[in-house]
């Protein structure tokens, strides 16, 4: 029988120690994850191939069941040989029993058929679907039913589900305000390394989960969980949206129309002469859609700003001003 080749301690990949928690586990994954990720290493073939080898590992080790075979698998491996000589009749036969719904099945595989390490675990774990033989062929993981100890190459006899081993899996997305209120096509990667285009819906906001249907691990779902990020210039208040608008002091004084932003774009609004700094004015439905559509009000404080700098003639008019105002704002302080 020949070597299988290119035998992967999961253990080792991740840097843990066998007897590792699956928060350990998951902690490590995360950090090895964001060092070796495609996006921060372009053109990186070496850290592209380390990213995916972590994900294999980390796919074995965070689920309980995959992990125990796999422990059973690799002291298989060091004491029975896959070294070129037969197993001891009696000992070479591995057994994993998994249960999907009550039933099972039964089947047999021989490790000779396969090239590498990761071809024959991702048929016996269940990572990956099919099998690769030594021709190069693919062939489904159907077996036969005869006695593996009779025959003259070591094989492995194991119970795999009757049905995909599902698994919903849970990625965190961050999006600017402009894009959570809008919504539409999306871009995204995901730690596995697959990279996804998602239409997202209108009026997103921190905290909601957008469920996509068969993107999780063997036909599993994959859930969003979604976080707005601050705006410079929008607060959200429910789903009223607070804004602050400068004026200067002729147009607090003298009033009229002023541009406020919205997320609509920027709006004509009037306000009134004499208007106070903190005041707040209320633009009907240019809020923040709700689950039903509606949308809320926009907030609109204004703030009563001066100029650092001015030219001579603003200079020449505000002294004429000074001269002739009659508001006199500290009168009630002076008695």
């Amino acid at each position: 029988m020949q070597n299988l080749q290119n035998f992967r301690d999961y253990y080792e990949i991740l840097g843990v120690p066998k007897d590792a928690s699956n928060e350990e586990i998951k902690k490590v994954y995360r950090r090895l994850a964001r060092q070796y990720h495609p996006d921060l290493n372009p053109g990186n073939k070496a850290a592209e191939e380390k990213f995916k080898v972590v994900g294999q590992a980390y796919e074995v080790l965070s689920d309980p069941g995959k992990r125990a075979q796999y422990d059973q698998f690799s002291r298989y491996w060091k004491q029975q040989g896959f070294s070129g000589k037969q197993a001891q009749r009696g000992k070479a036969g591995w057994a994993v029993d998994n249960r999907a719904n009550g039933r099972t099945s039964t089947q047999e595989v021989n490790p000779s058929e396969f090239s590498n390490f990761e071809d024959f675990i991702n048929q016996v774990i269940g990572v990956g679907g099919r099998k690769q033989s030594k021709n190069g062929t693919s062939s489904s993981t159907s077996g036969t039913k005869e006695d593996p100890f009779r025959s003259t190459n070591t094989k492995v006899q194991y119970t795999v589900n009757s049905r995909p081993n599902r698994r919903d899996i849970e990625a965190r997305l961050t999006l600017p305000l402009e894009k959570a209120y809008q919504g539409g096509n999306e871009r995204i990667r995901l730690e596995d390394g697959r990279s996804l285009e998602v239409t997202m819906p209108p009026g997103m906001v921190t905290g909601q989960t957008i469920r996509l249907r068969n993107q999780g691990i063997g036909g599993g779902d994959l859930y969003l969980k979604i976080t707005v990020e601050p705006h410079s210039l929008f607060k959200l208040e429910g789903f009223n949206i607070f804004c602050q608008v400068p004026v200067t002091p002729s147009e607090a004084v003298l009033g009229g129309q002023v541009e406020a932003p919205t997320l609509d774009g920027p709006v004509k609004m009037t306000i009134p002469p004499g208007v106070r700094s903190g005041q707040r004015f209320r633009l009907a439905n240019k809020g923040y859609p709700n689950e039903s559509g509606n949308r809320g009000d926009q907030l609109v404080e204004i703030q009563i700003v001066t100029p650092k700098t001015i030219s001579t003639q603003e200079r020449e008019l505000y002294e004429k001003l000074r001269q002739v105002e009659t508001f006199k704002p500290r009168a009630d302080l002076l008695g």
